[in-house]
Order: structure tokens, then C-alpha cells, then sequence
């Protein structure tokens, strides 16, 4: 008896992505990952526009297997005096995916930056450039620019004489550009002022980790019924990276993060999108143990490497390099994979921006040859698993 092979995927952001969906055919995945980015945040996804979102896939001979992302509107997130009006839609947008024949979703619950890196083109040594978070360059805009108050008090003294070495050295077009870098984790399309950053951190500073955790547990049991009416799966993304930053909580970082996750609302349809990448940039992270903790609620997972200095600093390495273990990693999703009716999908997360793609205009992560160095890589290496 043959054995099931993982669900290969690719991210496409749609018909103005400048990678094509005959480029992802080329690269050898059979499934999307794809979202109706041009919608509103918080407003309803029509059906006659997932439809022809659907049929635009199917088209080329692919499959739109998953959702991402469904945004969660920052009213749920905190919980203001609107929230349930968003809640109703976003239980609407749900229906109406799965109406589609769409059910599997994923999505975040990150307060204001969906990530965060501070270099988009971190130079390799083999000349191709990756997406890079520096502590100092963080805490040089937290400080100075951001002018966050309090914030010295995040970062320690190594961190803090970089930062007035750094000071000193920094041209004014250097300091938009880390400043662009930070807020291009923001999703909106819309210019985002520093106040209105400032504002935004001020109120998850009354709302603390423990009031993120309990409005998560609360959205999820608001959709629970939703969900179960209609088969959709949640897969909820880790915090990108997996730390507090700018006075920002994080509740989707960690094993215990994960376990409150599982019981706090702990039926079929509340699952995880395991990201080795987000969770490998904390050293501290045992991936194996949370695989293990949520196995059986993983819908899809993100591959992606990390290699990271003794002061926290990461780069996105290689998809078969770096910190995160991708032999172990992928033997234990293959022996997961084995016990489902239906192949977990994953996709290569993220990619070097390496030869013709060093002279194109792409999404941060997400030009075409690395991520299909990263697919041969991961496919490979599935391969290698499943022969043993």
C-alpha cells in the first residue's frame, strides 16, 4: 500500500502577483493558498467574488486548498464596543467559504503587525537576500523613532550600545527605511502614521497577554457553532516572531500558549497552522513538543528555516539549513499524515530572492525561484522520509 504524501502548496496573492499560477504549476504544487486581499478588513467576502477567485485557480488545473488569511478584525482583538457586529461577519465570510467548498482557514490574532522584520534584502554570502530581524534596529526605532515610552526598559545593555553605536553611523534615508522595513508588517493599504501605531499600542497595554489570550478564547467560541455547521477548519498562524515586541503581547508564542489554545476551546475545528519558521526564531522553542501537543488540530503548516546569533538576531536561511531540525520536523508531519484521510498541505514559507528574482519587484519572502528551490528541498526530503 502506497503511502499519502503531503498536500503541496504555494502561496499566490492573486492575479497581480507577479509570480503566475503557471509559474506555481511549473514549480510542482497542486494546491493555493490564497485570500481576497482587496476586501476590506472586518467586511463580508462575497460569494460571487470567492467564486471567481475559485475558478480563476481551477482554471490553470489547481486547487484553492486554503484560506490565508481571513483577517481578524482589531476590534475582535480587543474586544471594543463593535466587535460583534465584525464577529457576525466574519461567521458570514465562514459560510460563505464553505458554501464555495473552501473550509480550511487560516489566520492570526497578532495585535497591529501581522510581522515584523527589520532588513527585506539581507545580502547572503551567496549573494541572494533574505528577510532579516535585528534586536538593535528594533530598538532603535522603538526608542527614537517610535519614541515608545519606556521602552529602554525592553532591551538590554549589549542591545542598547548597538543601538547608540548605530546613532551615529544611520543617514536620514537609513532611518525611513528601517521605519518602512517595521511597518510593512502592518496590513493595510493605507499610510500608516507613527501615532497611529502609538495609539494602537496603548490600548493592547490595558489589554495585557492575559486579556489578547482571553478575547482569542472568546472570538473562537463566538465562531465555534459557524465552524461546526459548515466543516470549516481554523488554523491559527504563531506570533511573527514568537516574543513581545514594542509593548505588544503575544499569546501564540510558545508550548503553554499552544496548551491554553487547545483546552480553552477545545473542539475539532479550533486548529493551528504549524509554522517551523515563527516558532524556530525562539531558541527556547521545542518544535517537536508542540507538533507533538497539537498533531492531531494540524490543517497545514508553513516550512520555512531560521538561523539565528547568540543575541537573538535571525535570518531566514535555507529551507534544509539553519536552526530548526527540518529532518525531524518533517519525519514527524509525515507520520501524522500517514493516520489522515486527507494530506496535510504545506507550503515552502518564504524564499531567498536569488537570481532572475533579485532584479523583480516581489512580495517581501515570496519571489518565485526560491520558493521553488524550497519546494524541491521539502519534497525531497518528504520523499526520502517516506522511502525509509
Amino acid at each position: 500500500m502506497s503511502k499519502q504524501k503531503l498536500e503541496q502548496t504555494w502561496r499566490w496573492y492573486g492575479p497581480n502577483d507577479s509570480v503566475s499560477l503557471s509559474d506555481v504549476k511549473q514549480a510542482g504544487a497542486t494546491g493555493i493558498v490564497s485570500a481576497l486581499h482587496y476586501i476590506a478588513h472586518g467586511e463580508i467576502w462575497p460569494v460571487e467574488d470567492i467564486l471567481e477567485r475559485k475558478n480563476i485557480i481551477e482554471s490553470a488545473g489547481l486547487t484553492w486548498s486554503v484560506v490565508e488569511s481571513v483577517p481578524v478584525h482589531e476590534a475582535i482583538k480587543t474586544r471594543s464596543a463593535d466587535a460583534g457586529k465584525y464577529i457576525e461577519n466574519y461567521k458570514q465570510t465562514l459560510r460563505n467559504l464553505a458554501s464555495c467548498g473552501i473550509k480550511t482557514v487560516c489566520y492570526n490574532f497578532m495585535p497591529v503587525l501581522d510581522w515584523t522584520r527589520t532588513d527585506l534584502e539581507y545580502e547572503m554570502i551567496d549573494g541572494s537576500k533574505a528577510l532579516y530581524f535585528n534586536w538593535s534596529d528594533l530598538a532603535l526605532f522603538d526608542i527614537h523613532i517610535l519614541k515608545r515610552e519606556g521602552a529602554e526598559k525592553d532591551y538590554n545593555a549589549e542591545i542598547l550600545a548597538q543601538v547608540e553605536e548605530k546613532l551615529t553611523s544611520l543617514t536620514d534615508a537609513d532611518l525611513k527605511l528601517l521605519t518602512q522595513n517595521i511597518l510593512m508588517g502592518i496590513p493595510t493599504e493605507k499610510e500608516i502614521l507613527l501615532e497611529d501605531l502609538t495609539a494602537s499600542i496603548n490600548i493592547y497595554k490595558n489589554i495585557g497577554t492575559e486579556g489578547l489570550k482571553d478575547n482569542l478564547l472568546w472570538f473562537l467560541s463566538e465562531i465555534a457553532d459557524t465552524c461546526q455547521e459548515t466543516g470549516i477548519k481554523m488554523t491559527i498562524h504563531p506570533d511573527d516572531p514568537p516574543f513581545p515586541i514594542l509593548g505588544l503581547p503575544r499569546v501564540v508564542s510558545n508550548y503553554d500558549n499552544y496548551k491554553a489554545i487547545l483546552e480553552g476551546v477545545n473542539q475539532p475545528f479550533n486548529g493551528f497552522c504549524f509554522c517551523t519558521g515563527s516558532l524556530g526564531a525562539n531558541p527556547n522553542n521545542d518544535l517537536l513538543s508542540i507538533f507533538d501537543l497539537i498533531k492531531d488540530r494540524v490543517y497545514f503548516t508553513h516550512l520555512r528555516n531560521v538561523q539565528i546569533d547568540e543575541l537573538g538576531n535571525f535570518y531566514e536561511a535555507d529551507h534544509l539549513e539553519g536552526n530548526v531540525d527540518m529532518y525531524k520536523i518533517m519525519k514527524s508531519i509525515v507520520a501524522e499524515n500517514q493516520k489522515r484521510d486527507t494530506a496535510i498541505p504545506f507550503r515552502p514559507d518564504h524564499g531567498h530572492q536569488m537570481l532572475d528574482d533579485l532584479n523583480k519587484v516581489t512580495n517581501p519572502g515570496y519571489s518565485a525561484i526560491g520558493r521553488l528551490r524550497g519546494l524541491a528541498e521539502l519534497r525531497g526530503l518528504e520523499l526520502g522520509i517516506l522511502g525509509s
